[in-house]
């Protein structure tokens, strides 16, 4: 039987990636006491690269957006799998760290990591999904991407 969770993505019309492996020496997430730190996160969608290029030269901050809640659907992908399949066993959404690739002139990153926040409030709702947050450029990131989100989250 679905849970809470899975019946607020079916009914948004929200389909999680498969869980990406690690793409070099670490693991896609910790579990610490009832913590999960999650390893960044990019815009791979089941094995294909989304969104390479820089948010301000290559793409909008709308564009920016979209690719951020990539990087939070596979956030959530990953949580699932912490989780062992039980997205209800979310208790929190504790910290987003998101870093936007962009020219030195570009100042929306918090537009942009906004589609990760956003998702997470979809999700879980509110107070759960609310969470601390930062937003910040890079000059580059992993594999030419436009944005990656890592993320603390609270489980049962």
């Amino acid at each position: 039987m679905a849970g809470t969770v899975d019946a607020r993505l079916a009914k948004l019309g929200i389909e999680l990636p498969a869980a990406s492996a690690p793409a070099a020496n670490y693991v896609p997430y910790t579990i610490s006491g009832n913590l999960v730190f999650i390893s960044g996160q990019i815009t791979m969608w089941n094995g294909e690269l989304k969104y390479i290029g820089r948010v301000g030269s290559d793409f909008s901050v709308d564009e920016g957006y979209q690719a951020a809640r990539v990087c939070g659907l596979n956030l959530i992908a990953q949580l699932q799998a912490a989780a062992g399949g039980d997205l209800d066993r979310v208790k929190q959404v504790i910290k987003l760290g998101g870093f936007v690739n962009s020219p030195p002139e570009f100042t929306d990153q918090p537009k942009v990591i906004n589609g990760a926040s956003d998702l997470m409030v979809e999700v879980f709702g509110e107070p759960a999904g609310q969470h601390a947050r930062f937003a910040v450029s890079a000059p580059s990131l992993p594999l030419g991407v436009a944005t990656e989100v890592d993320g603390i989250f609270e489980i049962a």
